[in-house]
């Protein structure tokens, strides 16, 4: 006679066996045996509770379910073995590769056109004696402003109009790398010859020439007996390294309140060969930067005595000169992310 426990493993036989076969991938296969032969699994819950049968049925229910369990267990490892061989067969035909097939050529990387050019820079003035530093792009108006001989009552501080920070004293992201002098000066006496590299930030419209976030290199050179002769032969070797013999450079009288004299350093127009365009405004030069010898006040500012030491400084846009010797019409450009403008000088590295 067939006992209840008897009956229900029989049942749960015919019933897992059914659902063994019919498993057709890993995750059927999974959630089989998680069913049956899991923590909370059928025969497994049917064997922890042997102990609540009748007892002349737990000896005849003992036998049957760990026979069912060792049943059920080389039945799920047969039919996973035939399945494994299966999605292994089904993956490896997913993920043939034709080795006939010609190699395909890698995605390199390259320096962004302004990194490309502050290195240039920085070998062109080295080569003239000038050490390459870096300073802070979040810097103070002492030295934004105030060292450089621009006080809070002179007109001229709103020319540099820019972006203040929401911290105690007045902070603001920098107008001119033209803080690192003040900040050199400081640390080390006579002869100073730096040139300082980086992005400056001004509040200002935007068009083919003018951007809001640039790159500006900062020149300073002090010493006795430095003349404007000195800047002007600097900034025209640089030119002439930088552009090739053909090049005009013009200096005209300029106003910097941290220099003076000032001269506006502009070189004449590659992109259309003096003619006018609308990235040189239709005058036929594209200024380059403003330039001059260290005003008086700010050697003193810094300690120096400007009867004994003189010295010439120069602010240079990056970005304008990657324009001029490229041909670049827009200075929008390089901050645009475009890859298809950024592949260009790559190819050309």
């Amino acid at each position: 006679m067939m006992t209840d426990a008897q009956a229900t493993i029989d049942d749960m036989r015919a019933r897992a066996e059914t659902e063994l076969g019919a498993a057709g991938t890993m995750d059927d296969l999974t959630a089989w045996e998680r069913a049956y032969l899991g923590a909370q699994g059928e025969v497994t819950l049917f064997l922890r509770g042997l102990a609540s049968l009748p007892a002349n049925q737990r000896p005849i229910a003992g036998r049957g379910g760990n026979a069912l369990k060792n049943e059920l267990t080389a039945a799920w490892e047969a039919r996973r073995v035939v399945l494994s061989a299966a999605d292994l067969q089904q993956r490896l035909a997913n993920d043939a590769v034709d080795v006939t097939l010609p190699g395909r050529q890698p995605i390199l990387g390259a320096s962004h056109p302004v990194s490309r050019m502050i290195d240039e820079l920085s070998e062109i003035f080295a080569l003239m004696g000038f050490q390459t530093v870096f300073g802070p792009e979040v810097e103070t108006a002492h030295y934004n402003f105030d060292v450089l001989n621009i006080p809070k009552d002179h007109p001229a501080r709103d020319v540099w109009d820019t972006f203040y920070v929401d911290l105690p004293g007045e902070i603001v992201l920098r107008t001119h790398t033209s803080p690192m002098q003040g900040r050199v000066m400081e640390r080390q006496d006579p002869p100073v010859r730096v040139v300082v590299p980086g992005r400056v930030y001004r509040y200002e419209a935007q068009d083919a020439s003018h951007e809001w976030m640039l790159h500006q290199l900062e020149g300073l050179a002090v010493d006795r007996n430095i003349t404007l002769a000195d800047l002007k032969g600097v900034l025209s070797e640089m030119a002439r390294q930088l552009f090739g013999p053909d090049r005009r450079t013009r200096f005209r009288c300029d106003f910097f309140p941290f220099v003076e004299p000032g001269v506006d350093f502009a070189v004449d127009c590659a992109i259309c060969g003096g003619a006018g365009c609308r990235v040189c405004k239709g005058t036929g030069w594209l200024e380059m930067g403003g330039a001059g010898m260290v005003h008086p006040n700010v050697l003193r500012n810094v300690g120096y005595d400007p009867d004994v030491y003189s010295g010439f400084a120069f602010g240079l846009g990056i970005e304008r000169l990657i324009m001029m010797r490229s041909g670049v019409d827009d200075i929008r450009a390089f901050a645009a992310n475009d890859l298809r403008f950024l592949r260009q000088f790559a190819r050309a590295a």
